[in-house]
């Protein structure tokens, strides 16, 4: 779907992480596909409005029903889902900085669609509008016997002001409608697809344009890249870009950008990792600590620290979406320590070290990095707590339950029990209106988590 505009999708309901991992989920070996090998069964499709001026069908790659044998092995190099253990996304909506974090989730969910059960990657998609939560989706995809990637639908969480309001968007396959394909397994110019196959509820439909395109990389120039134009409900087009070894890189419309900042394991690096990134992100922490104890001399030893750590690392290259939000995040924080404004001292440093953060998934595993983001979610909301700001602290609350999702695999059983218990107590502290109690528990839960670091 239109990444870059999906947010204003609004959605309702809770407890998505129940839903994708009850009984319906598997972390065991693929379900079984019953669809028979090499069938040449036709998708029933669904009634098109006049108005959409959609491409004929002798174009169409997408309208026989496809086998599943191995579903979960993602091999499409153009939407390599099975490798993307965390994807950042950067680029701006409305005129405000929007920031994605996309994660392949620990868990697979089995869909039933066509006589076939096909279990399901799940994949995390968490948007961030001015710093805030905006949207999450959990969107399931698998890979046919011939290499093309099917979307099976996707479950949507629109935020405003701290809560969740609607569901539109929402769908799943065999329920609502068709799987649909998200990548042909060896798209060639002209090839049209729909994305999304559900006219007047979701739809898509995309035209290859080029598979041919160089672009510019997190760290360097990329070959093999597809252009590609969505079409929308609406008749209005937009212009997607998809990278090999990333999936889906750019998508721009009505004046809003998305673009992929870093990928891992694709960036990935067996390098070590350089100390001052290590300083950029605990520099970042001090200086959060100095500003709660109005300690400025100690705020601005430690901005001089992170500055200097930053130029080293700038100086040795980094991914160039990241490197002008590093540059902003810093002259926002030095102008906010040079006022002493204790608030914006903070939420700077807590940009910060989470940019640092960000450059460190070339070198550390993804766990450590969604658990030092999952304190730094902790650390925003007892700033947000202190102002009062009950809808920050419940918007923070929904940030650390959808990080909370991506640690199920890596924390042991004792340690993912205190993290349910605090984070079930400070949602309880956000029904109540109580951000006393909520910032008391994300306190204790920053204290628990730097022990998990310690371990």
């Amino acid at each position: 779907m239109d990444r870059a505009t999906r947010w204003r999708r609004a959605t309702v309901g809770l407890g998505i992480a129940i839903v994708l991992s009850g009984t319906a989920c598997t972390a065991e070996g693929p379900a079984s596909a019953t669809g028979a090998p090499g069938s040449t069964a036709t998708i029933s499709q669904p009634p098109i409005p006049t108005a959409i001026p959609v491409a004929p069908a002798s174009e169409r790659v997408d309208l026989a029903v496809p086998t599943f044998s191995n579903p979960t092995e993602i091999t499409n190099s153009l939407f390599p889902v099975s490798d993307q253990a965390s994807v950042l996304l950067l680029g701006h909506v409305d005129g405000k900085p929007f920031r994605t974090e996309v994660t392949l989730l620990p868990y697979t969910r089995v869909v039933e669609w066509e006589g076939q059960r096909v279990e399901t990657l799940v994949s995390q998609y968490n948007a961030f509008l001015g710093g805030s939560i905006e949207e999450v989706a959990y969107d399931l995809y698998a890979q046919a016997d011939d290499g093309s990637v099917w979307y099976f639908g996707e479950e949507v969480f629109d935020f405003r002001d701290g809560a969740i309001v609607s569901t539109e968007g929402t769908w799943q396959a065999g329920r609502d409608g068709p799987a649909a394909m998200i990548m042909p397994g060896h798209p060639q110019m002209g090839d049209v697809y729909r994305t999304e196959n559900a006219p007047g509820f979701v739809f898509e439909e995309v035209t290859v344009r080029s598979t041919d395109q160089t672009l510019d990389g997190p760290l360097g120039p990329i070959q093999g890249g597809m252009l590609a134009q969505e079409l929308h409900s609406d008749g209005n087009t937009e212009q997607k870009i998809f990278a090999p070894g990333y999936g889906e890189f750019y998508t721009a419309g009505g004046g809003d950008v998305e673009a992929l900042a870093l990928g891992v394991p694709t960036d990935g690096t067996t390098e070590p990792l350089p100390a001052e990134l290590t300083t950029m992100s605990t520099g970042g922490f001090e200086i959060y600590d100095a500003a709660a104890a109005a300690d400025w001399k100690a705020a601005l030893a430690s901005l001089e620290d992170v500055s200097r750590a930053w130029a080293t690392v700038r100086a040795d290259g980094v991914p160039r979406l990241i490197e002008p939000r590093v540059d902003a995040a810093l002259r926002t924080l030095a102008a906010a320590v040079a006022v002493r404004d204790a608030r914006d001292t903070q939420e700077g440093a807590i940009e910060t070290s989470r940019l640092a953060l960000d450059l460190q998934l070339r070198y550390r595993p993804v766990s450590e990095i969604d658990l030092a983001r999952l304190d730094l979610w902790a650390a925003q909301l007892l700033v947000d707590a202190a102002a009062n700001d009950a809808a920050g602290v419940s918007a923070d609350s929904f940030a650390m339950d959808y990080v909370r999702d991506r640690l199920l695999a890596s924390l042991d059983e004792q340690q993912l029990q205190q993290v349910h218990t605090e984070l079930g107590a400070i949602q309880v502290a956000v029904i109540d209106q109580d951000v006393g109690k909520a910032a008391a528990v994300a306190q204790r839960l920053r204290d628990e988590i730097s022990a998990i670091q310690q371990d």
